[in-house]
């Protein structure tokens, strides 16, 4: 029987978990890597703004987790192949059962995955880019309670797919819809708080996962 092996995120808060259900059926883990089940998403989400505020281009090498900081970077391995790929963490996903991490298309194609669709795959952490940790905005006017503003979209399904990803690691996950200038908005908040240091230390951690934050009035959610 193999022993699980773990891979640690250094400076990373976050541990992954991989469901018994895609556990690796290799004989061999090479040390350090951990085993994923990937797949790869494309044309239907190219040019729309991922979690992370970025425009998704299907033609870069970047992957979507549900909760890796923005930023990470990962050395994928396809096992079967023996190709590998780096790519870099900039949205959320997949929101599928029994799937780890989507691939862009680029990626993907690079070890081989595309015709397959899913395959396992060994994953390695090799750095992050620490352009991505962002700063915390204020746009507060009189006392609370206040909330923090985590994205904006005009698509309701980005700001949907949002919502599930932050509901792994945060409580009181909402989408509120604001009308600016006959357009609709979908915007994302965490959090009710009486305490402005309370919102701070929530708002804090977001900035450094890699989430543009902004503090502010908490408005009631209809």
């Amino acid at each position: 029987m193999l022993k699980k092996l773990r891979l640690l995120f250094f400076l990373l808060p976050v541990v992954v978990l991989v469901s018994c259900a895609s556990a690796p059926k290799y004989q061999y883990i090479p040390k350090g890597k951990q085993v994923m089940v990937a797949s790869w998403y494309g044309p239907k989400f190219h040019g729309r703004r991922t979690a992370s505020g970025e425009i998704f281009d299907m033609y870069r090498l970047t992957a979507a987790h549900k909760t890796l900081p923005f930023g990470t970077k990962l050395r994928v391995i396809n096992p079967e192949n023996g190709r590998s790929v780096v790519v870099k963490i900039n949205d959320r996903g997949p929101f599928v059962r029994g799937r780890d991490i989507d691939l862009s298309y680029a990626a993907a194609k690079k070890i081989g995955l595309i015709a397959k669709g899913t395959g396992r795959v060994y994953v390695e952490f090799i750095g992050r880019d620490n352009r991505y940790i962002k700063t915390v905005k204020y746009q507060i006017k009189g006392d609370g309670p206040y909330t923090i503003q985590v994205g904006s979209f005009r698509e309701k399904n980005n700001a949907w797919r949002l919502k599930k990803a932050l509901s792994i690691s945060y409580r009181n996950v909402h989408i509120i819809k604001k009308y600016i200038n006959g357009r609709t908005y979908y915007r994302v908040i965490v959090g009710k708080f009486v305490n402005l240091l309370d919102a701070e230390r929530v708002a804090l951690r977001l900035k450094r996962e890699g989430y543009e934050v902004i503090l502010t009035r908490y408005e009631e959610v209809l």
